[in-house]
């Protein structure tokens, strides 16, 4: 039961508030990183811009070719799905712990400070 105090800028947005509210119309926070359609691929796509793994990336797909195979071709893929699911696990944690602190915010009863 906690209060959250706003204190809103009343001098020059208050003439244009009908502007204002159109690009503000919701009031609620949201820090989280990713939803639940786009979680696996932004994931994807900023692990594959880190250069490790990128270079990991590129030794499994070199290792799919039998003139240049040097291990067996799943024991090359196994530091790169355990690096991948480690960071996976740790950023869907995360995002979560993130997604419950804004919807704690975002129903906390609000007071707003005017003069």
């Amino acid at each position: 039961n906690k209060w959250r105090i706003v204190f809103p800028n009343n001098g020059r947005q208050w003439n244009n508030w009908k502007q204002a509210s159109m690009f503000y119309s919701g009031n609620r926070i949201q820090t989280t990183k990713y939803t639940r359609l786009t979680f696996l691929p932004q994931f994807l796509f900023e692990q594959f811009h880190r250069l490790g793994n990128l270079y990991f990336f590129f030794l499994v797909v070199l290792n799919w070719f039998p003139q240049v195979e040097v291990f067996h071709r799943e024991i090359t893929m196994l530091p790169l799905i355990v690096v991948l699911l480690a960071s996976m696990i740790k950023d869907a944690i995360e995002d979560y712990g993130k997604y419950r602190f804004d919807k704690t915010i975002n129903l906390s009863k609000t007071r707003v400070y005017d003069k």
